[in-house]
């Protein structure tokens, strides 16, 4: 599979604009469109149907090649391979809007923008230390960087280690005040079909929370690239939309617990990758591993 050139932040883009007639001016006190009487017309006999004719045009098999985008603006990385079956799972019971609003709420202090000379993605803290988890892609090549908390404040974070082959990397900021761990769901396992929130910074647009669900489990993906990437895993698969900038930011579940670390998405642009509906998150235990192996110095 070719290598997918480097995907930055960019602009959003949107399908192109086709000019047309302009809307009918807006109510604005019912914010509907004013209503204008349908004159009556008498029925009529419909006009005769033109004859048949055969088409000679032949219908051409649609392709697309399914392409890999990494999440972080501007950082290194890729996401390739056989996209294989899932294991079967029954699907969850459908989560109330208001309890996904409350879960959002909870876990959106503990997630950061994370800042590099060269891009920008996402993170959150994940112990009492506030020490904070984000991809290898996003902090490649740095020693510091600076995050941005939701409440505005900036801190300037170590880069402790990364674990390319697994594309985790961990950051120790310069103050643990005011920061508050996620739980993460290291003991149990999604299903196919859980309701699912990604949070992070796409497009740099912190606060952004986007919700779907698990679509698949144990999808084997290779992440990374350079020194110690290029290692194909198994990750989740979600619909949640994520995009350029997600990269490191949390997939939670819906009880406001970390299920993954959003880091890769799926798109049929190779210029102007974004969401199609089919992103990748590393499972959080096997960032959690690497994130312990980095911190213990290994």
């Amino acid at each position: 599979m070719p290598d997918v050139p480097h995907i930055g932040l960019g602009h959003p883009r949107g399908p192109a604009f086709v000019p047309g007639r302009p809307p009918a001016p807006l109510d604005p006190y019912t914010h509907t469109s004013p209503v204008t009487p349908t004159p009556h017309i008498p029925p009529q006999s419909p006009p005769p149907s033109p004859p048949r004719t055969t088409s000679t045009r032949t219908r051409r098999p649609l392709t697309a090649a399914i392409l890999a985008a990494v999440l972080a603006g501007g950082c290194a990385g890729y996401v390739a391979g056989a996209f294989g079956d899932s294991d079967p799972a029954a699907p969850a019971a459908t989560v109330a809007s208001g309890d996904l609003e409350a879960v959002a709420a909870r876990v959106l202090p503990s997630v950061v923008s994370v800042v590099t000379a060269s891009g920008q993605g996402s993170g959150f803290v994940f112990d009492e230390r506030g020490r904070i988890l984000t991809n290898a892609h996003v902090v490649s090549g740095s020693s510091r960087v600076s995050v941005e908390l939701q409440d505005g404040r900036r801190l300037s974070a170590q880069v402790i280690g990364d674990d390319p082959a697994h594309d985790v990397a961990v950051l120790e900021p310069e103050t643990a005040r005011g920061l508050r761990a996620a739980e993460l769901a290291t003991a149990g396992r999604p299903a196919v079909g859980d309701t699912v929130l990604a949070i992070g910074s796409p497009l740099g647009l912190s606060g952004t929370v986007t919700s779907g669900i698990v679509s698949a489990l144990d999808r084997p993906v290779t992440l990374g690239e350079g020194t110690g990437g290029g290692r194909q895993q198994r990750a989740l698969q979600t619909d949640a939309s994520i995009n350029p900038g997600n990269s490191g930011g949390p997939l939670v579940d819906a009880d406001g617990r970390v299920i993954g670390i959003n880091t890769a998405i799926a798109t049929l642009d190779r210029q102007r990758g974004g969401s199609i509906g089919i992103g990748f998150a590393i499972p959080v235990a096997d960032a959690a591993d690497a994130a312990e192996t980095i911190i213990d110095g290994g």
